[in-house]
């Protein structure tokens, strides 16, 4: 079905094809070059990406490896390495830990359920971005400019097909369930879900009826649904940082902490949950000593 969205194109002449292989070759070594200068400017305010907006161009701290994760520059204080964080919802907050835990080296990114006529849905970046999603394929359709439905991927279990949003360098992944929403559910959700990315490189989500943002301290199923942000990648020792207001050791921990089948412990410090998976040592430092004031 996905080739009734094809476009071919007739008639072209074979200088027409030298000059566009010519157009082409020319913008791949552009964008070495473009990068590099683009690293080194200001990173300034962005605008809201959406439908019917520009997308902004607002640099990112990434590697090729892990092209949608945000690496925060740390200053240090004493023995601490200390970072300045804005959660999705637009909750600033700044982060101490010991330099020896390295939070910045592994890099954020953020995490936000959402509800649709009242059905939940998740909403996080992918830590390979676009390609994660789209393994190699092509999307199913355009919803918006900044906004595109994929099929559903492999070994996704409960899940079904993916709206992927396109944030300025951010991608956020919106996945849905297999029976699906309905053509006018996904172009609301495609329409009603801004974002907006910080000087500091932060997404920042809004929405408006009939989507609603989870806030904090919701939860589903005792999964804590709300604005997070995400430190570490699929392997390899993870942090949750998790703003409940009023919650305590026995708020209930993230899903993903609990199916990594790995050593995991929480604490709450500052109406902040601290979730944390991997190596034992890792996770006694996180749950201990991560200490996080929420401006």
């Amino acid at each position: 079905m996905a080739d009734q969205f094809d476009v071919i194109e007739a008639g072209q002449h074979s200088r027409r094809r030298r000059w566009t292989g010519v157009v082409v070759l020319a913008l791949l070594l552009a964008i070495p070059v473009a990068g590099l200068l683009a690293g080194r400017d200001p990173e300034p305010e962005t605008g809201v990406a959406g439908h019917g907006t520009t997308p902004s161009s607002a640099p990112m701290t990434t590697t090729k490896t892990t092209p949608n994760v945000l690496f925060a520059t740390p200053r240090t204080k004493g023995g601490d390495e200390v970072i300045r964080v804005v959660f999705p919802d637009g909750t600033p907050a700044e982060v101490r830990y010991p330099a020896r835990l390295g939070l910045a080296a592994l890099g954020s990114r953020p995490f936000q359920g959402a509800w649709v006529d009242g059905q939940y849905r998740r909403m996080s970046a992918p830590y390979g971005g676009e390609a994660e999603v789209s393994k190699g394929g092509r999307p199913l359709r355009s919803l918006t400019p900044d906004v595109e439905l994929w099929p559903r991927q492999p070994g996704s279990g409960s899940y079904g097909q993916v709206l992927l949003f396109a944030f300025g360098d951010w991608r956020l992944a919106l996945y849905d369930r297999p029976e699906g929403l309905t053509f006018e559910q996904r172009m609301a959700v495609a329409g009603h879900i801004r974002g907006r990315v910080t000087k500091g490189g932060y997404l920042v989500l809004t929405a408006t009826d009939p989507v609603r943002l989870a806030r904090p301290g919701e939860t589903v199923q005792g999964d804590p649904v709300g604005p997070q942000l995400w430190f570490g990648g699929v392997a390899g020792d993870v942090v949750g940082l998790i703003p409940v207001p009023g919650c305590d050791e026995v708020s209930p921990a993230p899903m993903m902490i609990d199916r990594r089948g790995r050593p995991s412990r929480t604490a709450c410090r500052g109406g902040v949950q601290i979730a944390a998976s991997g190596s034992p040592a890792f996770v006694e430092r996180a749950v201990k000593e991560i200490r996080i004031t929420l401006k």
